[in-house]
C-alpha cells in the first residue's frame, strides 16, 4: 500500500489530480564558440573554471547546477563563470559534449 492509497483511505471524498510533469529538458541556448575549460589553483586548492558562455545567465546557472549535482562536488557561479571545486576537466568536458556544446581545454 503506497502513500496515495493511504491518503485515499483517510480522505475518501477528496479527488486527486494527476500533476503533469514537465520534462526537465529545458532548452539551453547552444552557442557556436566553444566553452573554455581551465584549471587553476586558488589558495593552494585545485579548481576547474568554465568560461566563455554567451547565452543567458539563467541557462548558465542551470548548467552549473547540473554539473555540480552530476559530479557530486561543490562550486559556484560568479562573474559569468562556473567555478567547480577540484580538477574535473575531463568529466566536465564529457558532460558538456554529451549536451551538444563545443568545449576547448585551456592549459595543461
Amino acid at each position: 500500500m503506497d502513500l496515495k492509497d493511504q491518503l485515499k483511505n483517510l480522505f475518501p471524498e477528496h479527488e486527486f489530480k494527476e500533476e503533469e510533469k514537465t520534462p526537465d529538458t529545458d532548452k539551453i541556448w547552444m552557442q557556436d564558440d566553444p566553452i573554455l575549460c581551465k584549471y587553476e589553483k586558488r589558495k593552494g586548492k585545485p579548481v576547474t573554471i568554465l568560461d566563455g558562455y554567451t547565452g543567458a545567465d539563467g541557462d548558465f546557472k542551470k548548467l552549473a547546477k547540473e554539473i555540480k549535482t552530476t559530479l557530486g562536488v561543490g562550486g559556484s557561479f560568479k562573474n559569468e563563470t562556473i567555478i567547480i571545486q577540484g580538477d574535473y576537466r575531463q568529466e566536465i568536458m564529457e558532460i558538456l559534449k554529451d549536451k551538444g556544446f563545443k568545449v576547448k581545454r585551456v592549459g595543461g
